[in-house]
C-alpha cells in the first residue's frame, strides 16, 4: 500500500518537473521514453534530497499521507464525529432542562409563598427619592381627582373626578387619550357617563373591564381599550365608595355607604349576592386572588375580612378615628390609614395591628388644639416591603413612602414628596417603576374645607432604584 502512494507521488513530481524536458525531446520516439524514465529516477533521488534539506516539504507529504484514507477509516472517523456531536447536544439539552427546572421550581416557590401571604420582596432599601423635575403633573379635570387605576400593561392611567368625568391618559407621553364625559343629573340624554361624583374605580387583571362607582349609587362597566360603555349595575342604596376585581377573574366587589358589599359577575352582567356587617358607611375596599375582600368601615373603626365562600367575616380594631382607606400588601397583610393620622399594618391572624405609626404625616395646630394630619390614601407594592401614604389638606400634605420591617413588623420612613392639596388616591404600577397620586382641592368623600392653591390632577412619581437585584424572603 505504501509503494502505491510513493509511485503516485513520483509520477506527479515527474510531470511537474519534466515539462521543460518534454519539449526538447519531442521528436525522439523511444529515446524520449527512456529519457523520461531516467528523469523520473532522478526525480526520486532529487525529492529525497529535498525532503532532507527542507523539513516543511516533508511535513506537507506527511499531511498528504494522513488525508489519504480507506473508506472504512473514513466511516469510522465520521461515526466518531457524529457521536461526539450527539454527546455535546445531549449535554447542552441537559443543562437547559436543569436551568428550566430551576426557574420553574423558583416560580412555584414564589407562587406558593404568594398564596400563603409570606412573599416579601425587599426592594425598599434600594429606592431613592426622585428629583422634583422628574415628577410629572397631568391636568384635565375641572374638580378634585377622587380615584385612579393603572392598566396591567402600565401604558395607561384612568382617573375620575368630582366633575363626573373619567379620563384615559397615556403614561409615556402624558397625553389625554379619551374622556368619558359626565354631567349633572338630568343630562343623561347628552352622554352615557356619570351624573354624580365618581368615588371609586377598578380594572380587571386582564385589562378587559373597567368599573366605576359614583355618589348616585351606580356602578358602570366600560371597555378600557375603546372606552365604550357596556352596562350599569344598580342595587346599592348609597354612594359606591369602593370597587375591586378579584384577580384572575371578572368577579367584581362593590362597597357602599349603605354599609353593604355586593358581588357581581361582570361577564354575565349579573348580581350574585350581598354581604352585611359594618355599622357605618364603608369607605374603602380591596381584594387580590383569593375569594375574599377587605373593607374599612369608616366611623365604626373596624377593618373586616370577608370570606365569601365560607359566608363569614373577621373583624379588626385598632384605629382611634375613622378608617378611610385600605389596601392589601399580599394575601395575608394589609395597610390602612385614617383621620386619626395613623398608618397601620395588619395580618389576618391578629385582631390588632402588627405595627402602627401615629401622626404619620405630622400634625397641625397649637397646644391642646393640635390635630394630626389626615391620612386620606394608602397604597402597597404587592408582595414587597414597600407602602405609600398620602396626607390631606393644607398642612404638610405629602406622599410618604415607607419600608416595612421583616415580617411586616415596624414601619420606617423612606422619603417624602411634598404635594399641595388632598391626596385622594395612590397606586403603584405592577412593576414598581412609578407611583401615581390623584390630588384635588377637596377630600374625595366630602367638602369639609378646600385648598384653593392645589391643582386638580395626577402626579406621576418615578421610583428610582440603586440596584436592580431583588431579594425574596419568607
Amino acid at each position: 500500500m505504501s509503494s502505491f502512494f510513493i509511485k503516485k507521488k513520483v509520477i506527479s513530481a515527474a510531470h511537474n518537473k519534466g515539462d521543460l524536458k518534454r519539449k526538447s525531446n519531442a521528436d525522439d520516439g523511444k529515446g524520449r521514453s527512456k529519457k523520461f524514465n531516467k528523469r523520473a529516477d532522478e526525480e526520486i533521488s532529487s525529492d529525497s534530497e529535498d525532503e532532507r534539506a527542507d523539513p516543511s516539504r516533508r511535513k506537507q507529504d506527511d499531511e498528504d499521507y494522513e488525508i489519504d484514507e480507506t473508506p472504512q477509516d473514513k466511516k469510522l472517523r465520521l461515526a466518531k464525529l457524529y457521536l461526539e456531536q450527539l454527546r455535546e447536544e445531549e449535554d447542552k439539552k441537559a443543562e437547559e432542562e436543569t436551568f428550566e427546572a430551576d426557574l420553574i421550581a423558583g416560580r412555584l416557590q414564589e407562587d406558593l409563598l404568594e398564596q400563603k401571604g409570606k412573599l416579601q420582596r425587599l426592594i425598599a432599601k434600594d429606592l431613592i427619592a426622585p428629583d422634583p423635575e422628574e415628577i410629572r403633573l397631568l391636568r384635565g379635570h375641572k374638580l378634585s381627582v377622587t380615584c385612579l387605576v393603572i392598566t396591567p400593561d402600565e401604558k395607561y392611567i384612568f382617573s375620575a373626578s368630582k366633575d363626573c368625568s373619567i379620563i384615559k391618559w397615556e403614561v409615556e407621553s402624558g397625553k389625554k387619550v379619551h374622556k368619558m364625559a359626565g354631567g349633572r343629573k338630568g343630562t343623561e340624554d347628552r352622554h352615557v357617563g356619570h351624573t354624580a361624583h365618581v368615588l371609586s374605580m377598578a380594572i380587571s387583571s386582564d385589562g378587559k373591564y373597567l368599573a366605576s362607582g359614583d355618589m348616585n349609587k351606580l356602578v358602570m362597566i366600560w371597555e378600557p381599550v375603546t372606552c365604550k360603555h357596556l352596562y350599569k349595575f344598580t342595587g346599592h342604596r348609597g354612594a359606591v365608595s369602593g370597587l375591586a376585581f378579584r384577580r384572575g377573574t371578572h368577579t367584581l366587589y362593590s362597597a357602599s355607604h349603605d354599609r353593604s358589599i355586593k358581588v357581581w359577575s361582570v361577564d354575565e352582567n349579573a348580581y350574585v349576592e350581598t354581604l352585611f356587617g359594618h355599622q357605618d358607611m364603608i369607605t374603602g375596599l380591596d381584594c387580590l386572588s383569593r375569594e375574599r375582600c377587605v373593607t374599612t368601615g369608616g366611623r365604626d373603626r373596624t377593618v373586616r375580612v370577608w370570606k365569601i365562600a365560607e359566608e363569614s367575616q373577621l373583624v379588626f380594631h385598632g384605629h382611634e378615628g375613622s378608617i378611610d382607606c385600605v389596601q392589601l400588601i399580599n394575601e395575608e397583610h394589609m395597610v390602612t390609614g385614617g383621620d386619626d393620622g395613623a398608618i397601620s399594618i395588619w395580618t389576618v391572624n391578629k385582631k390588632k395591628p402588627v405595627s402602627t405609626v401615629k401622626k404619620a404625616h405630622g400634625s397641625h395646630g397649637n397646644g391642646g388644639l393640635e390635630q394630626p394630619n389626615w391620612v386620606s390614601s394608602v397604597a402597597a407594592l404587592h408582595n414587597s416591603d414597600t407602602v405609600a401614604s398620602g396626607a390631606s389638606g393644607s398642612h404638610n400634605s405629602a406622599v410618604q413612602l415607607w419600608k416595612c420591617g421583616q415580617g411586616f413588623r415596624g414601619l420606617e420612613p423612606l422619603f417624602s414628596i411634598p404635594v399641595t392639596g388632598f391626596v385622594n388616591s395612590l397606586k403603584f404600577s405592577n412593576s414598581g417603576k412609578f407611583l401615581v397620586a390623584g390630588v384635588g382641592q377637596e377630600h374625595r368623600l366630602g367638602r369639609w374645607w378646600r385648598v384653593k392653591e392645589a391643582k386638580n390632577g395626577l402626579y406621576i412619581i418615578p421610583l428610582k432604584r440603586q440596584a436592580k437585584e431583588q431579594e425574596v424572603v419568607q
